[in-house]
């Protein structure tokens, strides 16, 4: 199986590279984050013309994210069990979307960005995080044999390498001590961010923002990641990032990272 993960930034700008990427990396299921529209917009005939399935939570032009599969798309979950809410009229955001594919159960997540240290976004965030990890951990703890795959924007860059200049976040979000500890903690729940593993070099970027030409000059961050069960970590035998994805016109500001699935 091959699994990728991509902050699409928008799918209804992006359909066309969204199926070409498919069919160029032979993709047969694919998280997306950031679609940016609300369910009756999503383009699902584009995909189920190629052989996928979509799943699909959004609710305007803000978040989103969806699954796409061509291996099954079964037990399909909006939202993970006590995921916190946001606003002066709290409703669950469009960040997390569950669904079992070829017996892999992948959950394409959009965490909040924060915003700003001292904004109600911020804590908000850390208890997105909190919220998500305990789910994680019942998951596993249900049934030590379950295969998941926690994929997408974490908007936190762990590692001060995982920004092309740490001087220049000082006092900025995605690289407080608070969000690294909260990403961090799903090793300790018994998950393994799988790219890392493959892919431990430094300065190696999944996002580069549109401004400044920071494409070009290699100014990124790497945020996007990919947290995976023990069933599922002894299976993943690579992991690419295709930071070509990054180049061209209408290009997202993020690019998918894929993983290599060992299971029939």
């Amino acid at each position: 199986m091959r699994l990728a993960t991509w902050n699409i930034n928008s799918i209804r700008a992006r359909v066309d590279r969204a199926i070409a990427f498919l069919e160029r990396e032979n993709i047969d299921v694919l998280a997306l984050q950031e679609t940016k529209c609300k369910d009756a917009q999503f383009p699902f005939e584009a995909f189920e013309a190629a052989g996928y399935q979509v799943a699909h939570f959004g609710l305007n032009q803000w978040n989103g994210v969806a699954i796409i599969s061509r291996v099954g798309l079964e037990d399909v979950e909006i939202g993970f069990p006590g995921q916190p809410q946001f606003g002066e009229e709290p409703v669950t955001e469009p960040r997390a979307v569950g669904a079992t594919c070829g017996g892999v159960r992948v959950w394409s997540l959009y965490i909040p960005n924060g915003r700003e240290i001292d904004h109600p976004h911020y804590a908000y965030k850390l208890e997105w995080l909190a919220e998500l990890n305990r789910n994680a951990g019942q998951w596993i703890t249900e049934n030590p044999e379950a295969k998941v795959a926690l994929v997408g924007d974490w908007n936190v860059a762990p590692l001060d390498t995982d920004v092309w200049d740490i001087g220049f976040f000082d006092g900025k979000t995605h690289v407080t001590e608070p969000e690294r500890s909260a990403f961090q903690a799903f090793e300790a729940t018994g998950y393994t961010e799988i790219s890392r593993k493959f892919i431990p070099a430094e300065n190696t970027y999944t996002y580069w923002d549109y401004t400044q030409l920071r494409f070009p000059k290699n100014q990124g961050m790497r945020i996007d990641f990919a947290y995976t069960s023990p069933a599922l970590t002894s299976a993943v035998t690579g992991v690419t990032i295709d930071r070509n994805e990054r180049k061209g016109k209408g290009a997202s500001d993020h690019v998918p990272v894929i993983l290599e699935i060992a299971i029939s």
